[in-house]
């Protein structure tokens, strides 16, 4: 049986997974537009604001790929949480993980030059 919640992950535990030697994960940002104006995640990002999701919604599967861990993201880690329940309640077999506190935690223990909000 596949997880029933995503796993928590800490930012100082994602910044060395993605700068490790093993596979990155895929990045799901699901902040609107305006947060992302204020404090972008660095790298590369699936940028899918839960706001929209009647828009991406049925494209999804085909933009992630079934064998890479899926990290989600938003701003404290709540809306992400519960975007990563949903992934994982599809029948796409995915490895799921929320960054726990958002990309404020990512500001305060990684990178602080990406503001606060």
């Amino acid at each position: 049986m596949g997880q029933s919640q995503p796993q928590p992950i800490q930012a100082s535990e994602l910044q060395q997974w993605l700068q490790s030697e093993q596979p990155s994960p895929q990045l799901v940002d699901v902040r609107e537009a305006a947060e992302l104006a204020i404090a972008s995640f660095p790298g590369s990002v699936l940028h899918r604001p839960l706001s929209q999701s009647n828009e991406w919604l049925t494209t999804l599967q085909a933009d992630l790929k079934p064998d890479q861990a899926v990290v989600v993201v938003c701003h404290a880690g709540i809306r992400s949480y519960h975007f990563g329940l949903w992934l994982l309640d599809q029948p796409w077999g995915l490895e799921v993980w929320n960054l726990e506190g958002g990309i404020d935690a990512w500001s305060l223990q990684v990178d602080p030059s990406v503001p606060r909000y």
